[in-house]
């Protein structure tokens, strides 16, 4: 865990980074689909705001609760995404800076213990406040990448993210 200040600081830059990034991706891409399937760089960016709450209640149950115990977040194909011309991007970028705020500043508060706890999630061998952490960054750097591949990747070189 001696990384954690880095990680703890990278996950304060990322909202700055993806504000970036779809400031220069051109209105237009944004809300195209590449492919049957493939989200848009819209669904992409209103995802990354739509999971801020869920992670940030997973880390205040890191502090509250004892022995935490998670269940598997997975998107429905079928989720409540709005449909991709409808999204609002500024708004999905507000509410995602404002989350990521909040689960800064309770990071940074957290007391030892909760570090030190481990949880049960039934996707993962071993779960704590640390590797969640390091999952939200991770997480965000995914769909992040994705994102620009959706915008400058030629079409013969678009890759299946399955």
């Amino acid at each position: 865990m001696q990384d954690l200040p880095l990680l703890i600081s990278n996950l304060s830059a990322t909202g700055d980074i993806l504000t970036e990034l779809i400031a220069g991706i051109p209105e237009d891409r944004l809300h195209l689909q590449r492919r049957p399937g493939f989200w848009t760089i819209a669904e992409h960016v209103e995802h990354l705001a739509d999971v801020q709450p869920m992670l940030l209640e997973r880390i205040q149950r890191f502090q509250a609760d004892a022995a935490p115990q998670f269940i598997p977040f997975i998107p429905d194909e079928n989720d409540t995404r709005a449909e991709s011309i409808t999204i609002d991007i500024a708004d999905a970028l507000q509410r995602f800076a404002r989350c990521r705020a909040e689960q800064i500043d309770l990071l940074n508060r957290i007391d030892k213990t909760a570090w030190g706890k481990s949880a049960s999630h039934p996707e993962y061998e071993h779960y704590s406040l640390y590797i969640l952490v390091r999952h939200i960054l991770m997480h965000d750097h995914l769909h992040m990448y994705r994102i620009e591949a959706l915008w400058l990747t030629r079409d013969a070189y678009l890759t299946e993210l399955a």
